[in-house]
């Protein structure tokens, strides 16, 4: 299975500086580890817009892995896990009560036209 490794935007920018500074990207590659291709995707990215360009982006997914991946969870992570917890119960169940009303609209426009 392969493993993913996120780079702070410091880390990036002492690789991105290095590489514009004449250091080839297969050089980095082999001292780091870092694909060739994500090194010049970085220095692209880091043209175009600066320091910022290089933070890593928040992706959709599931929000309750960072909570499965500890063995001891603070009190307060106790605490976010369970909020976390009842707003997604709370929006299945809004889902529901609008899945319902909508069953019932069509049912009662059913019996207004027998």
């Amino acid at each position: 299975m392969r493993e993913y490794k996120f780079h702070s935007k410091e880390e990036k920018l002492e690789i991105v500086k290095r590489y514009l500074a004449g250091e080839s990207a297969i050089k980095l590659y082999k001292e780091t580890g870092i694909s060739d291709g994500n090194i010049r995707k970085w220095k692209h990215q880091y043209l175009a817009g600066g320091i910022e360009a290089l933070e890593n982006k928040k992706k959709p997914g599931n929000p309750f892995m960072k909570y499965s991946r500890k063995k001891e969870l603070t009190n307060e992570e106790k605490l976010e896990y369970q909020i976390a917890m009842l707003k997604h119960e709370l929006l299945k169940k809004d889902g529901e009560i609008t899945r319902l009303k909508k069953s019932i609209e069509l049912e009662r426009g059913d019996a207004k036209r027998k």
